[in-house]
């Protein structure tokens, strides 16, 4: 680990003040910076401290939905009980990740911002794009199978380790950050984004800009949804592929559904326009392997991940099947439903 510089400012103007400037980053709970510090992966000149700033809360927004602070922790956000009754989707998610420790101190707004656990990232002896640019991806042609099948580029092939994520890309929630520019609202589908020609970019905040919540619309996903995370193993385990359901059916007929997948691209996978092919119809195997034939349109396997392509079309048929049959996937008792 480098030497550095730290700061822990006592507002958020005082934040991003200090936030300029190319190797500076912001410290919430620490468990991802301080892993990639320790590894020599990240080496900041400075390190804000932001966690005495008044964003460790949750509140309520006008037209019923919620605000959570950025700083508030995953396992607060997941117990608490609004989002338990009015989005139990994201419950199951962030409980679906990690272990009780790391959600005790995780944030929300550093779930968001998480890099990926691809083993060349980590491993500052091997090429990776995205660690250090024009170096090459160790991934392709390489130890690939927990790699991306969607979105990948000839740059690099990483995934997005988020759970959480997955289920605010269902919500369509929104990011609330703040820069020297001022403050921006960015809808979820645009904050994270693929790897292109500068897989080093993982999100479209700007230089010096700081999360501070994440709102999530008023919405009725409370009976029909679901968070399905196939794995290595049942717990503290990333996902090979994971799918978030939430889902509206209005007599025997889906009236909406939404679907997100993590764990197979650069960011959270969603097609509003495979979406379409859910609506209307009625809850059948035929459906649901229809509309899992359109959203994997243009996978790739790398070799030793061809297995998640056949992985993802079932788990998304076994969870399209456990939101429209209102039994939820169990993130305590884990056995798949």
């Amino acid at each position: 680990m480098n030497r550095f510089d730290y700061a822990r400012p006592a507002s958020v103007a005082e934040a991003v003040q200090a936030g300029t400037g190319e190797q500076v980053r912001y410290l919430a709970g620490g468990t991802n910076l301080i892993d990639l510090m320790k590894e020599n992966v990240d080496r900041p000149t400075t390190v804000i401290d932001i966690n005495r700033l008044p964003l460790n809360v949750i509140e309520e927004l006008d037209g019923g939905g919620l605000r959570l602070g950025a700083l508030v922790p995953n396992s607060d956000t997941a117990w608490d009980a609004r989002v338990e009754q009015r989005y139990p989707l994201l419950s199951s998610a962030i409980l679906a990740g990690a272990s009780p420790q790391l959600r005790n101190a995780a944030t929300n707004g550093g779930n968001l911002n998480q890099r990926t656990r691809c083993y060349y990232f980590y491993d500052v002896a091997t090429p990776c794009n995205k660690r250090k640019p024009g170096s090459g991806c160790g991934a392709i042609g390489g130890v690939n199978r927990i790699h991306a099948i969607l979105g990948a580029s000839d740059q690099c092939i990483a995934t997005h380790p988020s759970d959480m994520c997955v289920a605010l890309a269902v919500l369509d929630a929104i990011v609330q950050v703040t820069g020297p520019e001022g403050d921006r609202a960015i809808p979820i589908a645009d904050y994270h984004r693929l790897p292109g020609d500068e897989p080093w970019r993982d999100n479209t905040l700007r230089p010096g800009e700081l999360v501070t919540g994440i709102d999530l619309p008023a919405e009725d996903f409370t009976k029909n949804y679901t968070y399905l995370k196939l794995r290595d193993r049942l717990s503290y385990a990333f996902a090979l592929v994971s799918i978030a359901v939430a889902m509206r059916i209005e007599g025997s007929t889906i009236a909406e559904a939404r679907v997100a997948l993590g764990g197979v691209a650069h960011k959270p996978w969603r097609s509003t326009e495979a979406e379409k092919l859910l609506k209307g119809q009625q809850p059948s195997p035929q459906t649901f392997g229809a509309f899992a034939d359109a959203l994997l349109a243009g996978a790739v396997g790398q070799g030793k991940n061809d297995f998640k392509i056949p992985l993802a079309r079932k788990g998304i048929v076994r969870a399209l099947k456990q939101a429209a049959e209102a039994t939820p996937q169990s993130q305590t008792d884990k056995r798949i439903a």
